[in-house]
């Protein structure tokens, strides 16, 4: 397994890190670590760069430290790379050198905007990189993941490469998998979504898995409703439906929704 984890060496960028080491704990995984510099100076100017670089070495070798202590197995090893220039293009080619199978990164870097739900290259990677990601809020705190909730709304075919990860994760930690299905109203599945719905029923027989319906006028709140009320550690959702999915991953800033802020969101790519 090869996961990439870009990371800026906030304590944000290492909740991720931290809660990855657990999650991916049974699997034998190269884990590598990214660092991007976006670089604002000009070509001549050598000594800024010689220093930004000298910081960076310096922050991955306190970095690999930490690593050492919370190591959970010898089933984990540890790279490290620094890129500069564009960050979706620097990930983008890891992703294709590497095989990487996994992104895992925080919502919010070092200079995250806070009244933003996922910051800007969290919410760049997961919409322009065809790759599974998850996402793991500053609050989120690791808890084997025996329930993990797939809301949907049937309106998209599930594709092979999709019911491979969400099987992949499953077993990871044995999780039993939660089919979702909101509505805003209550209406009959139209011919479409009963035929996506059968066949993920189908795919999905040989793991623990129940269907559920809820119906609520606020995408948000049926989610907060039922994630809280079934104990869910995990959402996982497809980004291919873009709209359903932003109103739930994006637009969550009510008070009383909360999962945002506490639980790791998986997004898959076809």
């Amino acid at each position: 397994m090869n996961i990439l984890m870009p990371t800026d060496f906030s304590e944000n960028s290492w909740n991720a890190i931290s809660y990855a080491l657990s999650f991916f704990q049974n699997v034998y995984t190269n884990f590598y670590f990214l660092n991007i510099e976006n670089n604002d100076w000009e070509e001549t100017d050598v000594t800024v760069a010689q220093s930004t670089a000298t910081n960076t070495q310096k922050s991955f070798q306190i970095l690999l430290a930490r690593l050492a202590k919370e190591r959970k197995n010898n089933k984990h090893q540890f790279f490290t790379a620094t890129e500069s220039g564009n960050f979706i293009e620097a990930i983008r080619q890891q992703v294709t050198d590497k095989e990487v199978d996994f992104i895992v990164m925080g919502t919010q870097g070092a200079s995250g905007y806070k009244e933003a739900t996922v910051g800007s290259h969290s919410t760049d990677v997961i919409t322009r990189v065809k790759c599974p990601v998850l996402v793991i809020p500053e609050d989120a705190r690791y808890t084997e993941p025996k329930r993990i909730t797939f809301p949907t709304d049937f309106n998209i075919s599930y594709k092979n490469k999709v019911i491979h990860t969400l099987k992949q994760v499953c077993h990871f930690n044995e999780s039993a998998l939660s089919v979702l299905y909101l509505s805003k109203k209550e209406e009959d599945l139209s011919e479409s979504q009963e035929s996506n719905k059968n066949y993920l029923k189908e795919q999905l027989m040989e793991m623990e898995h129940s269907f559920h319906f809820t119906q609520n006028n606020t995408l948000e709140e049926a989610v907060q409703s039922f994630v809280t009320s079934h104990e869910t550690q995990m959402i996982t959702m497809m980004a291919k439906n873009l709209n359903f999915f932003q109103h739930i991953l994006f637009h969550p800033l009510a008070k009383k929704i909360s999962y945002h802020k506490e639980i790791p969101f998986l997004v898959l790519h076809e």
